[in-house]
């Protein structure tokens, strides 16, 4: 299966943290306004908010660092800050190299957060990074967005929160946006959509992120757009050109729909007792003289779970083209059901397996050791990451975790350090062979980090006495380097 260049371009455009100057924004500053340091800020710089509340109902236009001196927006080091209310938090409009980093956006009528182009088509907003942001609780219920994001190109939006949307309304919502990452993120309680992409959307990548209660299609892959929205203004599909690659998909009314897109990837994802389908393919712009019908999908490597709320695996529409759908590898158990025969599907089917994938006791992602979805998976042409950020073997495991990580696909990977006791009850000890700052995560067993914190110690311990009793993986990162290794807990 092909993959989109964005394993590459990413990379390139990463930015470097050349600060020319601190502008701290709050009471006891000179710069009292978030308005105000937008009006002095220059490229290189960092915006560092310090009061707990910011009034929102904030825009700003053209505001741009370069690509080797981004402009940071950021929040003072230990504090929550939130950007309270306003019809959209912050509307940004034609700007570009921006890094936003660790506010809370909540209680907006409107949109939680709005980035665009300005409709200015032929020069989109783009290389933006938003980093570790909740959008949560907006106080709207029709077609409100936690994240608007209109005409942006090259994007990422990394480690957020996104909880309890408005009812009508995504926690993404993408239109005519292209070359992004979405990764890392976890998403509950959305109301239509928990990511959306649409009017000519393409090129973005949808990687390890979790979804609980997603909404009524927890991913919509394409839409309904305005003729006049579209970006550009002569795409012939809603959407084109993404890979959904190692999330976890629990609850929703249906998992995946692709919804007037075409040539999108759903890979090695794990999905949990959907509402009432699997994935739908719908057509919902419709016009043969411009627009392609839905079709040239492929679905492998999943694992499926369902129970009885499930009886149409997947629902088709009118006007789509079902039978160039492939489905490759993929696992699929009805937990409900003795001796099901397996899903009711569309297009090519091969190498499917109809059996319990053996989650480990307590995960509803963590396989064991004698899963049958291990090394069951069609191949990768790139080095690709599991859901804890572990490469992908080959041939890989199905689902969102790899049971047997391809450690040699990551140069540099060994990490020397004594994790200790294994099993442990309250306390956990580390010592460090290598020097340096290194990034460490205990997940739990539900594929939810928690606890999180960076150590520059050559002896450290974390007090673990909050953990309940069970199954984690730790995960340690240092520059190029990465360990993983399962923890267990007792009482």
């Amino acid at each position: 299966m092909k993959h989109i260049i964005l394993f590459i371009i990413l990379g390139v455009w990463s930015p470097s943290r050349a600060l020319s100057a601190v502008i701290n924004v709050g009471a006891n500053y000179q710069y009292k306004l978030l308005n105000q340091a937008f009006l002095v800020v220059k490229p290189g710089d960092s915006i560092v908010c310090h009061d707990l509340i910011i009034q929102g109902g904030l825009s700003v236009s053209n505001l741009s660092g370069t690509s080797e001196k981004w402009i940071y927006i950021m929040t003072s080091s230990g504090k929550t800050i939130t950007i309270q209310g306003g019809s959209n938090s912050i509307q940004f409009s034609d700007c570009a190299y921006l890094h936003i980093e660790g506010f809370t956006i909540q209680g907006q009528t409107g949109n939680g957060l709005n980035i665009d182009d300005a409709g200015t088509f032929d020069s989109p907003t783009h290389h933006i990074r938003i980093k570790g942001c909740t959008f949560q609780n907006i106080s709207a219920t029709g077609n409100n967005d936690l994240l608007k994001l209109s005409g942006l190109d090259y994007f990422e939006i990394l480690s957020c929160i996104f909880k309890n949307g408005a009812a009508g309304g995504s926690g993404i919502d993408m239109v005519g946006c292209h070359y992004g990452v979405i990764a890392d993120n976890h998403f509950e309680n959305m109301g239509s959509n928990s990511i959306q992409a649409k009017g000519g959307t393409s090129g973005i990548q949808i990687l390890r992120n979790r979804f609980e209660n997603g909404g009524a299609r927890a991913l919509n892959l394409g839409g309904s757009t305005g003729l006049a929205f579209f970006r550009p203004q002569n795409a012939t599909s809603e959407a084109e050109n993404i890979e959904v690659i190692a999330n976890v998909i629990k609850g929703s009314e249906a998992a995946v729909a692709f919804v007037g897109c075409r040539e999108v990837n759903v890979s090695n994802n794990t999905i949990l007792f959907p509402k009432k389908w699997v994935i739908r393919v719908l057509q919902e712009t419709v016009d043969v003289t411009r627009f392609l019908p839905c079709g040239n999908n492929s679905f492998y490597n999943n694992i499926v779970v369902l129970n009885n709320d499930v009886n149409i695996e997947a629902n088709i529409g009118p006007n789509t083209a079902p039978a160039t759908f492939t489905f490759t590898k993929n696992l699929w158990y009805k937990t409900t059901v003795s001796g099901w025969q397996g899903p009711d599907l569309p297009g090519t089917i091969s190498g499917q397996i109809i059996n319990d994938p053996k989650f480990s006791m307590g995960s509803d992602v963590i396989l064991s050791s004698n899963s049958p979805a291990i090394g069951a998976g069609q191949p990768y042409d790139l080095p690709t990451k599991d859901i804890f950020g572990n490469v992908f073997s080959n041939p890989p495991s199905i689902g969102a975790f790899e049971a047997k990580p391809n450690i040699s696909a990551v140069s540099d990977h060994e990490i020397k350090v004594k994790i200790f006791p294994n099993p442990f009850q309250d306390v956990l000890r580390f010592e460090w062979v290598d020097k340096g700052e290194k990034n460490i995560s205990i997940i739990g067993a539900n594929g939810r980090i928690v606890r999180n914190g960076i150590s520059n110690e050559q002896n450290s311990m974390w007090d673990c006495t909050d953990l309940p009793s069970g199954l984690y993986l730790i995960s340690v990162k240092q520059n190029s380097k990465h360990l993983i290794k399962k923890l267990i807990k007792h009482e």
